[in-house]
């Protein structure tokens, strides 16, 4: 597939558009793009509608800034699968040796990463944007004609929290990206995502306060105190200070991946 759209570009032209346009015919015609994408924005929807439907009859009534980060639930597992889909993405081209044929095509690794990064990126900011405004009208609905209060969009953080959870998952997905560059391997790149998100919450909270001051520098205590709620804890970060960290993350993982597939033989 790479070396026929590298056959339509003359030799020594082959640019980052280039790079682009055949990344994105690879992702789309992944079978594993569409479904774990899928699963993913069900996941969240259901998830979000289950747990607020539970708060129709749950006396005291909470408000309806708990209402918009408890209908966000979803998103825990949401990040697991589209960080799952941004490793498979790298992964199989290893596994099948289809990476051979795309160095061919492209020989600047560094652009091939890119392009990577760049196709997939806006597919998951873009997935992750949707599903999240999708998730919170489809809770909110969940709690019509019950006491519990609704929130709408014009309620002062709502907006803010949506946009940045959505921007949570694609920078969940790019760090997925980067660990499938960096190991190579689907299985280790996903067990690696897995303990970056989950472990070190459990360590860092057998130390007590001063494993607090670490963790707040974590993905997942980033989405569930800063990201995906109406208030902020305190003193975590702030929200837009959590996005900042997890960009960090995610061009570390990337420029590590990179570094990696220019040192090493496809």
């Amino acid at each position: 597939m790479a070396a026929v759209t590298a056959s339509r570009t003359r030799p020594g032209r082959f640019g980052f558009r280039h790079a682009v346009t055949m990344e994105w015919i690879k992702l789309r015609s992944m079978r594993s793009t569409f479904w774990l994408l899928a699963i993913a924005a069900a996941a969240m929807v259901g998830i979000g509608v289950a747990v607020l439907s539970v708060y129709r009859s749950h006396v005291p009534r909470p408000g309806a800034a708990q209402m918009v980060n408890d209908g966000l639930t979803g998103v825990v597992l949401g990040q697991l699968l589209v960080g799952f889909l941004g490793i498979l993405i790298m992964t199989t081209e290893y596994s099948s040796g289809m990476i051979r044929a795309t160095l061919a095509a492209a020989p600047n690794r560094r652009l091939v990463l890119g392009a990577k990064a760049a196709v997939f990126g806006a597919l998951a900011f873009g997935v992750g944007e949707v599903v999240c405004f999708a998730t919170f009208f489809a809770s909110q609905a969940a709690l019509s004609g019950s006491q519990v209060p609704q929130a709408a969009l014009t309620d002062p953080g709502v907006v803010r929290t949506l946009a940045l959870t959505g921007v949570y998952l694609g920078l969940i997905g790019l760090i997925g990206l980067g660990l499938g560059a960096v190991l190579r391997h689907t299985g280790a790149a996903v067990g690696t995502l897995f303990g970056v998100l989950f472990v070190p919450l459990f360590v860092l909270g057998l130390l007590g306060p001063a494993g607090f001051h670490v963790a707040e520098f974590m993905p997942m205590f980033i989405l569930a105190n800063s990201v995906s709620v109406v208030q902020p804890a305190s003193p975590a970060l702030s929200a837009w200070a959590g996005i900042g960290v997890l960009c960090a993350y995610a061009v570390a993982a990337l420029s590590l991946g990179a570094w990696l597939l220019v040192r090493r033989d496809a």
